[in-house]
């Protein structure tokens, strides 16, 4: 495949500043993005990243798909598309990915990345977990996803949550193996 392509899909969970940053992360890389945001994202990017963010993330994406819109390209295996990333993922995407509900174009883009066996990298938030979200990890897990809670690397000492962002979106984007990795690598030189 000659030219990178990810989707990228922002469900509504808390911590929507990790879609940007991985949109941001993926840009800079020079990845084609195919962006999905649920509803609930679409609000909590205007609740966290204020009211701007939904626009910046359609300006790093080539193309933004309405989540409801199940014939677009990025819903068919047929589409050469290099991995996905959700971030943040609510437990009601990891739920519906896990059971093979492909009810709307964020976990059908998701199940084709499953049944292509293609990456897909879920930064799954929610604290405390119940048993059904420790399950639901654990049955896409077993159907080749990768789980990455967006857990911060405290020994980088970041200065920011915006920073500690970052990084979590740069772990998650080397996950997927595109090219050099873009996070900030643990040295003796680097802890606090």
């Amino acid at each position: 495949m000659s030219v990178r392509r990810v989707v990228l899909g922002v469900s509504g969970a808390s911590g929507a500043m990790l879609g940007l940053a991985a949109a941001r992360h993926l840009s800079a890389q020079g990845v084609e993005i195919d962006l999905v945001a649920s509803a609930a994202a679409e609000r909590t990017l205007a609740e966290e990243c204020g009211p701007g963010a939904l626009g910046t993330l359609k300006a790093l994406a080539a193309r933004s798909h309405a989540i409801n819109d199940i014939g677009a390209t990025i819903a068919s295996g047929s589409v050469p598309v290099s991995a996905m990333i959700v971030a943040p993922c609510s437990m009601r995407t990891l739920a519906a990915i896990a059971h093979g509900l492909d009810d709307n174009l964020l976990t059908r883009a998701a199940g084709v990345q499953l049944k292509e066996r293609r990456r897909l990298v879920l930064l799954a938030r929610e604290t405390p977990l119940t048993l059904a979200h420790l399950r639901n990890m654990a049955a896409v897990t077993e159907m080749g996803a990768i789980v990455m809670p967006p857990v911060p690397a405290f020994y980088l000492s970041q200065k920011s949550l915006a920073e500690a962002a970052s990084q979590i979106a740069a772990r998650a984007v080397d996950i997927m193996a595109l090219s050099a990795p873009c996070a900030q690598a643990w040295s003796p030189d680097s802890a606090g």
